[in-house]
């Protein structure tokens, strides 16, 4: 952006002191430091609100586009198993699962 220096630097501050004087550059240095964050704080919000809207808008034109016809579900997304039940029968294999993970004995229903 801007290429400056130090002799740049040195040249402008030294015509400050000639101009504005001892007393008054202090307070003149503060008040455009002030400026300057402001205006970068001002900067730094406007390309995060632009950054927003572009996003907001890719997901609303991802989100209108139709799914496929012949689109499958993820397999990773698997419908709960039914817990079972004590004191009703179970089949064969779900009594064999059942019986390959028994919980804890403090965890166990009592026997009727």
């Amino acid at each position: 952006m801007l290429d400056v220096g130090f002799s740049e630097i040195l040249l402008t501050s030294a015509i400050a002191l000639i101009v504005l004087g001892p007393e008054r550059l202090p307070k003149v240095a503060r008040q455009v430091g002030h400026w300057m964050g402001r205006a970068r704080a001002m900067a730094r919000q406007l390309s995060e609100q632009l950054e927003r809207e572009v996003s907001a808008e890719e997901l609303l034109k991802a989100q209108s586009k139709p799914a496929p016809v012949d689109a499958k579900p993820p397999e990773s997304i698997a419908p709960p198993a039914p817990e079972p039940v004590y004191g009703q029968p179970a089949s064969a294999t779900t009594a064999a699962a059942m019986h390959a993970s028994d919980p804890p004995a403090d965890l166990k229903p009592p026997h009727e």
